[in-house]
């Protein structure tokens, strides 16, 4: 089980499948808060869902409602599981903590970079670090 260094961003710890994206996500307009499918046209991962992943994605943009986008999505039970930005922004950062999602971003060396679909992944944000199962 590799460890990688990275900045805590919100605290907690969950493990899951990752789900990529390779472009900035909008969760308001970008995300349906019911069923956590990506719906924004022209997303790499529109039509995928959000639901119990851990999602990695460069940076949030968009309205900084997206923040409470992702507390409905936490409240319909269509959240992701913990988030991983090459670099957090405000919208991102906020949402994750009001939805007490895990979250970490700044991973040491390169190694945002090898992050696939489909891995295993445990994002601690207690420690600030992710773990390659």
């Amino acid at each position: 089980m590799a460890r990688i260094r990275a900045r805590a961003i919100s605290r907690g710890v969950a493990q899951g499948e990752a789900l990529v994206c390779s472009q900035p996500i909008s969760f308001f307009g970008g995300v349906d808060e019911k069923s956590g499918t990506v719906i924004e046209k022209g997303s790499p991962i529109e039509g995928k869902s959000v639901a119990g992943k851990v999602l990695v994605f460069p940076r949030g943009k968009g309205s900084t409602v997206g923040s409470y986008v992702m507390l409905q999505l936490k409240k319909n039970g269509v959240a992701p599981l913990a988030i991983i930005n090459e670099e957090a922004e405000p919208i991102i950062a906020v949402g994750a903590i009001i939805s007490r999602i895990p979250m970490v971003d700044r991973l040491e060396g390169r190694a945002y970079a090898k992050l696939k679909d489909g891995m295993r992944l445990r994002v601690d944000g207690n420690r600030g670090c992710v773990f390659l199962l």
